[in-house]
This record gives structure tokens, sequence and C-alpha cells, in this order.
């Protein structure tokens, strides 16, 4: 086992840490600290808060947001394709028409369903 060849996944790492964390010590030393009441008290939207923090949220939020992810996802799957649409021919593409089809027949049974209408 060679331990060179993991060389480039530890940088990745390293820098991947450096980029998260060098930008909030920095904003610790340098950044101005002049605490007021103003700047500490709680807020939402401009206002005092004036309910329970853990307020149920209506179900179609959560329905929409899923929603999002799944079809920001599927999209997703249209980059690679179209960079190795050469190298896969044929068999690639009537994959990939497959997975269009089945993508919108999914979004064609949603919209029908009313998921996507927000009252």
């Amino acid at each position: 086992m060679n331990l060179e060849n993991y060389l480039p996944v530890l940088l990745f790492i390293l820098v991947g840490i450096g980029v998260g964390v060098a930008p909030q010590v920095l904003g610790r030393l340098i950044g101005p600290h002049r605490p007021d009441v103003q700047k500490n008290s709680p807020y939402e939207c401009g206002f005092e808060a004036f309910e329970d923090a853990r307020m149920k949220f209506d179900v179609r939020y959560y329905l929409v947001a899923i929603l999002f992810i799944l079809f920001d996802l599927e999209t997703a799957f249209f980059f690679p394709w179209g960079v190795a649409m050469r190298d896969l021919g044929w068999s690639g593409f009537i994959t990939m028409l497959v997975f269009i089809v089945e993508f919108v027949v999914g979004f064609w049974y949603i919209w029908k369903r009313g998921a996507l209408d927000w009252e």
C-alpha cells in the first residue's frame, strides 16, 4: 500500500478545514466587538418574538421542500450526462430518455394531485 496516493486526499481535507475555519477565526480576531442591548436582543423578522420557537409548521411546507430537493437532485443528473454524452453512445441516450420520461410523469403526477398548490 502506497501512502503517496493518499496525499491529495489529505490536502483536500486540510484545505477544506482551512477554508471553513480561517474566515471564522479572522472574523473573531479582526472584527469589531461592540455589543449593546439592541444587538443582543432576540429578534425574528425585525420584531420581538412573541410565540414559542417550537411552533408547528404546516405539512405542506415540508412537502414542497422535499419535492424541491427531489427534483433538484434529479436535474443534477443532466449535467454529467451532457458532459459524457459522446462516450455513452445510444445506450446512454436511451437510458436518459427513459429517465426524462419518468421525471416528467412524476412531475405531472404531483402537479395533478395538487402537491404544488399553495393556498
